[in-house]
């Protein structure tokens, strides 16, 4: 048995350019004359005819200036009750804990959860609610730029 592909599921391919007996003969089924009749022709996107294109009609607007703006690691009070009592937590600590990574260098404390140990911490910002907890759970905090 000869395995062969269904009936109708394989189409010949169009010859075009080959005479007027084919029925794809004279313009090769591109119409008369004109930019898409020629050889070579392709359509830039967003190209209208000459027209001014649209999407130099609208007016531009607003301004970014992420290239330059700081980026931190989160971490809240919470992520930090794994620690021990009394430890130094930094960078180096958060990472091998697996709570930030070796990408960003910089490390901000939020004051999500609450924070049940007494400890040491070193980080480059700190909001105002985390540096209140920390101190009342008997903890410093120091930030360093």
């Amino acid at each position: 048995m000869i395995l062969k592909p269904p009936v109708g599921s394989r189409k010949k391919r169009k010859r075009v350019g080959r005479g007027t007996g084919s029925g794809h003969g004279c313009t090769s089924g591109r119409g008369n004359k004109g930019q898409k009749a020629r050889s070579g022709f392709s359509l830039k996107r967003g190209f209208e005819g000459g027209q001014m294109p649209l999407v130099r009609r609208i007016p531009k607007r607003g301004f970014n200036n992420k290239r330059f703006a700081e980026e931190y690691q989160i971490i809240n009070l919470s992520d930090l009750n794994r620690f021990e009592d009394g430890q130094k937590v930094d960078f180096e600590t958060l990472r091998k804990a697996g709570l930030v990574s070796k990408k960003i260098k910089k490390v901000k404390l939020l004051g999500d959860g609450k924070l049940e140990k007494k400890l040491e911490i070193v980080v480059n910002a700190a909001s105002q609610k985390a540096m209140e907890a920390v101190e009342k759970a008997g903890g410093t905090i120091t930030i360093q730029p």
